[in-house]
């Protein structure tokens, strides 16, 4: 959630943000005034309870008619002191439920909806086909010549955006997946293989159960939720405590099969494996001073373009508007790569800087040089999922239908340079 004192102190900063994001800036002043009634039920309530106090001790040392007068007040003073802790208790559910409905406040962020990107950044050239003399064909075609990708059967065991990696497809999402992990721990990340089922309290701290909430998979009968991002379970992997961030970030690459319902993306990218209910991603998770944050961010911006230049992707870095950022994100970078027979760019990865904000939900603190403590700042990146191979096999295919293996997956496929069609 967001900081109490910012809301308090800065209201306009964090009306601008709702505003910038499309949401409702009402909430704000919502927000304020259950504040103040809290806030002025328990200044009575705890007056209340201080002459409750002495009352009684008058009642104790009273006797005959005053002493019955006295219990008759301390009744009606009892009766007030429920009263006011009620009020307190109640003004404190409406506050905590609005201050959950307040997404993260903006830093950075271009204004506008999802069209309003602003392009950081274009790394590469995407291949002239048409000088090489062929027409490029898209990746399911290759992955089905390639014997790679089987969404025929996919959907027949599982049903719509569902699908088999086989073969040297299986292989290639292993081996781009075990480069990412690599590449992780070779800059300082611990390799985590995570839950992907995660209780309601870890699922909700977490940002994913507000208005995204339809994209999630919930199990009613055990109440627990499948992940859409390995980055859930790792924003609950420290809930509720006290870490030491004195010698750096915290930093986790976790490695998880992930769900999405898809719920509002009906019609879009149904060809292959494009946009699907179920795939694996190594994601990086920091913990760090909220004073780093920022840095941090472009670190793991930096880890993102190293993985895009091992498998030799034309992209592009687009910093995202704030209309169409996470409820959890203040600031958000994708990587899109070139995607040759939609001349268009694709997103393969997403890294968010989610300040204090999940932090606070999920009780994630540090101790300060004063002793006092205080939360900490998340943020997340992504370095390397299924989707990429949609990438990999578009932008190096060959004129016979063979795939060249970037050198950076090689290593992990035996050596092996080019996928060759399957008869």
């Amino acid at each position: 959630m967001i900081d109490l004192r910012l809301l308090r102190d800065n209201p306009d900063v964090v009306r601008a943000s709702q505003l910038a994001r499309g949401d409702d800036p009402a909430l704000v002043d919502a927000a304020l005034d259950a504040d103040a009634r809290r806030r002025s039920s328990l200044t009575e309530f705890e007056s209340l309870r201080a002459e409750q106090k002495a009352l009684g001790k008058q009642v104790a040392k009273a006797q005959g008619d005053e002493k019955a007068e006295l219990l008759t007040r301390t009744k009606h003073l009892a009766e007030r002191v429920k009263a006011r802790q009620a009020e307190a208790s109640d003004a404190e559910k409406q506050l905590d439920e609005l201050l959950y409905g307040i997404a993260n406040v903006v830093e950075g962020a271009p204004p506008g909806g999802e069209d309003d990107y602003v392009v950081v950044k274009e790394v590469g050239t995407p291949r002239d086909f048409a000088a090489e003399g062929f027409a490029p064909r898209d990746h399911l075609e290759l992955g089905e010549g390639l014997a790679a990708i089987d969404t025929a059967r996919g959907a027949k065991v599982s049903g719509s955006r569902f699908y088999f990696l086989t073969g040297i497809g299986a292989r290639l999402e292993l081996a781009l997946l075990n480069a990412a992990v690599d590449q992780a721990v070779s800059a300082g990340f611990t390799p985590m293989i995570t839950p992907t089922l995660v209780k309601p309290d870890t699922m909700r701290g977490t940002g994913f159960l507000g208005s995204h909430a339809d994209e999630v998979y919930h199990l009613e009968k055990d109440d627990l939720y499948l992940v859409g991002t390995s980055e859930v379970a790792l924003a609950g992997y420290h809930a509720d405590e006290i870490i030491d961030l004195s010698a750096g970030p915290k930093r986790y690459a976790g490695w998880s099969a992930c769900y999405r319902r898809e719920a509002g993306a009906a019609g879009r990218d149904t060809r292959g494996i494009i946009r699907v209910h179920q795939f694996h991603k190594v994601e990086m998770f920091s913990y760090c001073d909220p004073e780093d944050a920022a840095a941090e961010h472009q670190r793991l911006l930096a880890w993102e373009e190293a993985m895009l230049a091992k498998v030799e992707l034309p992209y592009r870095v687009i910093d995202t508007a704030a209309g169409d950022l996470g409820t959890s994100a203040a600031r958000k970078f994708d990587c899109e790569a070139w995607l040759p027979t939609q001349e268009r760019f694709l997103e393969l990865t997403s890294t968010s800087n989610c300040t204090t904000f999940q932090a606070r939900r999920l009780g994630v603190r540090e101790r300060t040089v004063d002793g006092t403590t205080r939360p900490v700042a998340t943020l997340n990146g992504t370095l390397g999922t299924t989707r990429w191979i949609v990438a990999i096999l578009e932008n190096h295919q060959q004129a016979d239908g063979s795939v060249r293996v970037p050198e950076g997956l090689r290593p992990y496929l035996g050596g092996l340079e080019v996928l060759e069609p399957v008869a």
